[in-house]
């Protein structure tokens, strides 16, 4: 197991800590809060090196966040892998959300054991399976504590998870990943690890759902992420997850003595209906908990009829602060950090590498504009300049325009918050003199990973 070097930054943000502990002589500095703004949304978890062929190295040098626990091993990122082929698919290329997925899996399992029962109640069980009990990190493990007639307080692959009152966590780790002189993620960057939690004042009560939905005793996961759509790059391994934590279950004895059932779905965009054909199709088939969506954009469009249904859904990728406090009678949950927390991240990461200015690009929705607007506060907190703020149309023919204007700002440092658009951005801004190893660039979870690099050097 490799374990991850964490370090200490200061934070200038309204309400938000960033913490952590230096490993490498860097920076010791105090932890500070000062006023900001609230954020929004953005999809990811672990995104390991691959041993792909040498490429232009157009990318190299571009820095970037992902959520990332501290403990996961090469170990169970190879079983995972390993589970995924052998049912039929290709190995894993990257691991974004995979640990979160798994989790969303484990937590859901340990609730319907605590409630004794598959139906709506189980997600009031969900808060406390993560807070305030007996220790345990294995699904077995929290088992053995319900059976003795415990509460287990289980710490997650993805984190310790401690959710808020409102099903979301208070704390978040990101590894601040780097592309290499191959267009592929380093092994260095993937090690170092920056946690990050909120403060006091964003406690809010625990509610309960007022759903009467009876459960049939068997418990039956749905999945809605993406197969297809701007976020498909992180389908396998968010699923890849979750069939692996089901199957975990279902090998340990399963919940209320029998196995978890699984359907499979996809959740596409938000530029088609998919999701809410699927979210029809996993209700119907009398699911008792949807795993999804990725996007935020896309939870945003289903989470009404999903939640009316009395059926839980637990996201391992939104970010949007629009779900903070969303009326979803008690039955939305989810473990990757709100954006809050990674925009003042990648905002710090930017004043330690003494950027002066800085260009902030983002596709024009909840994930992209709610990031952008937490990093352009927590900069000119700090007084750095920002020289624009572009929110984009993902699905634009030429972002030739947008990067036109990036050029004339001339700006040191340039901040873009896509997902798999990012790698056309990046090719028109290298076509235009401004790529990665002329500006300093930084991503964000809905970029940062190998698939980046891979669709750059594609051209795709």
């Amino acid at each position: 197991m490799q374990k991850s070097r964490a370090r200490r930054v200061g934070a200038l943000l309204v309400g938000l800590a960033i913490v952590g502990a230096s490993a490498c002589g860097g920076d010791d500095g105090e932890a500070v809060t000062t006023e900001a703004p609230t954020a929004s949304e953005a999809p990811s978890s672990e995104a390991p090196a691959t041993d792909a062929p040498a490429a232009g190295g157009e990318l190299e040098g571009m820095k970037g966040t992902t959520p990332k626990g501290a403990e996961i091993s090469d170990e169970w990122l190879a079983l995972v892998s390993d589970y995924w082929v052998s049912l039929g698919n290709e190995a894993l290329a990257d691991f974004n959300y995979a640990a979160e997925a798994y989790d969303a899996a484990i937590v859901i399992a340990l609730a319907v054991e605590k409630a004794g029962t598959d139906g709506a109640a189980h997600a009031d069980e969900i808060v406390g399976i993560t807070k305030d009990g007996t220790k345990c990190t294995t699904f077995a493990d929290c088992m053995a504590i319900i059976a003795d007639g415990g509460d287990p307080d289980y710490d997650g692959l993805s984190g310790p998870h401690e959710f808020n009152g409102n099903g979301e966590p208070l704390e978040g780790s990101y590894a601040m990943l780097e592309f290499g002189a191959d267009n592929r993620i380093t092994d260095a960057s993937n090690e170092n690890l920056i946690a990050a939690s909120a403060p006091e004042s964003a406690i809010v009560e625990l509610g309960t759902t007022t759903s009467t939905r009876a459960g049939d005793g068997q418990l039956h996961i749905g999945a809605l992420l993406p197969e297809t759509g701007s976020l498909a790059f992180l389908g396998a391994p968010e699923y890849a997850g979750l069939v692996y934590a089901i199957n975990e279950i279902n090998t340990a004895g399963g919940v209320l003595g029998k196995d978890v059932l699984y359907t499979q779905g996809d959740s596409g965009d938000t530029s088609t209906d998919i999701a809410s054909t699927t979210s029809d199709r996993l209700i119907s088939e009398g699911v008792d908990a949807i795993v999804g969506a990725a996007s935020s954009g896309v939870t945003l469009t289903v989470i009404d009829k999903i939640t009316a249904a009395g059926i839980t859904m637990f996201s391992p990728a939104n970010t949007s602060p629009a779900l903070s406090d969303y009326a979803d009678d008690n039955l939305y949950f989810r473990n990757a950090p709100a954006d809050g927390l990674q925009g003042a991240v990648v905002a710090n990461q930017i004043i330690e590498d003494g950027n002066a200015s800085v260009y902030i690009m983002n596709l024009d929705d909840a994930y992209g504009n709610g990031i952008a607007a937490v990093v352009k506060d927590v900069l000119e907190a700090a007084g750095v300049e920002v020289k624009g703020v572009k929110a984009y149309d993902p699905t634009a023919a030429s972002f030739d325009a947008e990067v036109g204007e990036i050029v004339a700002a001339d700006p040191d440092a340039i901040v873009l918050v896509s997902f798999d658009e990012g790698s056309r951005i990046l090719r028109t801004a290298v076509e235009s003199g401004i790529g990665p190893k002329v500006k300093k660039w930084y991503g964000t979870d809905g970029n940062m990973g190998n698939a980046l690099g891979e669709n750059f050097d594609t051209g795709k």
